[in-house]
């Protein structure tokens, strides 16, 4: 099983989408919510190279992206690979 790590707050519908298509793929995720969390922030920045935006997905430790990049690769059949490592 893959290690997927969402970096999200709390009112944010590419969130939302984000997480809705890795529930849809029965996959499980940790949640960082980085609204009130300046460490978390901190940390979502260092490991996404500087983007500021929410959600910042990482699955086993490479960067994805956000919601955009997400089903990008979903489109593509791309995501499916990525999720059995």
């Amino acid at each position: 099983m893959v290690d997927i790590d969402i970096y999200t707050s709390p009112y944010c519908g590419f969130c939302h989408r984000a997480k809705t298509l890795m529930n849809e793929k029965k996959q499980s995720y940790n949640e960082i919510d980085i609204l009130n969390n300046p460490v978390q922030f901190n940390k979502m920045l260092e490991r996404s190279g500087g983007r500021t935006s929410v959600p910042q997905i990482f699955i086993d430790k490479t960067h994805i992206g956000g919601c955009d990049e997400l089903y990008a690769l979903e489109n593509s059949g791309k995501l499916n690979d990525l999720l059995k490592k």
